[in-house]
């Protein structure tokens, strides 16, 4: 690009004199996202007409952050969810008909090789908290049942915590399994009806809550990750009815369609209990 096709940075055409730099032979895709990201954000500080003062406080917080990630933790990710971004990228990535199980955020705490169970076990290894009997169908959206569908589980403890929090104190895995539908496409476990929790908040994401008067908690949910052949992969939570926090997730979780029955029962075993049925997609059907 030669000298003259360059814009010289001016307030009005700052946007013009950045993008103007972008190479001809530059990925289509990069080029994109990254002009209309400029466009965006020079659009957003003129708006506001942002302070050297500000800007330079936006420079420290983004590294502190920064700073607060490691392998157990990631702030910027925790920064995407309470500013409803995680929400809206998984939205537009997971539309589907009416009547399919909709998606929400997968959250932080996932963990990989948990061991298959026979289905109907306890996956509450320390045994504390209220029992809880999970069950339900895999259909396709007709209500056929789906036999070979992969349910990935896991919860918090009784006191808010997940077992990677606390890897001293609870036993590992804790509130976590996986389960193999058969041929009528039921699944049932046993766990302990979940609890709400805040999210991480003695980090600069927690003191940005607390300054805009929002707290911290999440509704509580079981996690899901419902696969099956030939089926669009299901990340959902059940939360439970009646929560607190239902209309006020600190990371905007919440999905009408998603929220769940939980029932007190007689039963000694369980004291609770709590149906959900997942409707799959066709992967060719997105």
């Amino acid at each position: 690009m030669s000298d003259s096709a360059i814009a010289y940075f001016t307030e009005d055409d700052s946007v013009a004199a950045v993008t103007g730099r972008v190479g001809s032979d530059t990925d289509p895709r990069l080029a994109k996202v990254m002009n209309a990201l400029v466009s965006h954000l020079h659009a957003f500080i003129k708006d506001v007409e942002l302070t050297q003062a500000e800007w330079a406080q936006a420079i420290a917080f983004l590294t502190k952050t920064g700073q607060m990630c490691d392998g157990n933790r990631q702030e910027f990710i925790l920064l995407s969810d309470v500013l409803g971004v995680s929400m809206l990228v998984d939205a537009i990535n997971n539309r589907r008909p009416d009547g399919a199980t909709e998606n929400t955020v997968l959250g932080p705490f996932h963990v990989d090789g948990v061991p298959e169970m026979q289905m109907g076990t306890n996956i509450s290894k320390d045994g504390v908290g209220e029992s809880c009997l999970f069950e339900g169908r895999v259909t396709d959206l007709h209500g056929a049942p789906l036999a070979g569908a992969r349910i990935d589980v896991w919860s918090d403890n009784a006191e808010g915590f997940y077992d990677v929090q606390q890897p001293d104190v609870q036993p590992q895995p804790n509130n976590r399994g996986i389960f193999v539908t058969g041929e009528d496409g039921r699944y049932w476990f046993a766990g302990i009806k979940p609890v709400s929790y805040p999210i991480p908040d003695d980090g600069p994401v927690g003191q940005m809550l607390g300054h805009l008067g929002r707290h911290p908690y999440r509704p509580a949910h079981m996690h899901f990750i419902v696969s099956a052949p030939g089926h669009e992969t299901v990340i959902a939570h059940t939360f439970v009815k009646g929560d607190d926090y239902l209309r006020s997730d600190a990371v905007f979780g919440v999905k009408k369609t998603l929220i769940a029955d939980y029932e007190a029962t007689p039963d000694a075993a369980t004291a609770w209990r709590s149906t959900f049925d997942f409707k799959m997609v066709p992967e060719a059907a997105t």
